[in-house]
């Protein structure tokens, strides 16, 4: 039960930024970057965010690189939190920036623990010994 339970949480945290890096993509591409400009951070670091979206989501999906992955994951909701959802005195916000909080406290124990027997980190491990 316990290899189940680490997959599906895996599967949970990583699709919202997988989603979330696709939509950044073709269309959403240009809101996105003024967006960003927006809140005063560079639509230049847009190819970073996308990056870390769908690779850290990827990576967490199916347990490859999950430490590494997780912990910028983590970074990046903090970062996200802090840069975009301050705006305390707006309740939507700041429930986002709880989420995000809530997220990365997820991403560290992923960091912390690994991705658990059902993952390709535990597959490289076995093809190792």
């Amino acid at each position: 039960m316990k290899d189940a339970t680490v997959l599906v949480a895996r599967i949970l945290l990583a699709f919202m930024f997988i989603i979330a890096g696709w939509g950044k993509l073709g269309a959403g591409y240009a809101g996105t970057q003024q967006y960003m400009a927006s809140m005063g951070v560079s639509g230049a670091l847009l190819p970073l965010v996308i990056f870390a979206e769908l690779g850290g989501g990827l990576g967490v999906l199916f347990g490859a690189l999950t430490r590494i992955a997780a912990a910028g994951l983590a970074a990046f909701c903090i970062l996200s939190a802090l840069f975009f959802h301050t705006d305390f005195a707006n309740q939507m916000q700041s429930i986002m920036f709880m989420k995000n909080f809530a997220i990365a406290g997820g991403m560290l124990m992923l960091a912390v623990h690994g991705a658990g027997t059902w993952s390709l980190d535990a597959w490289w491990q076995a093809r190792r010994k």
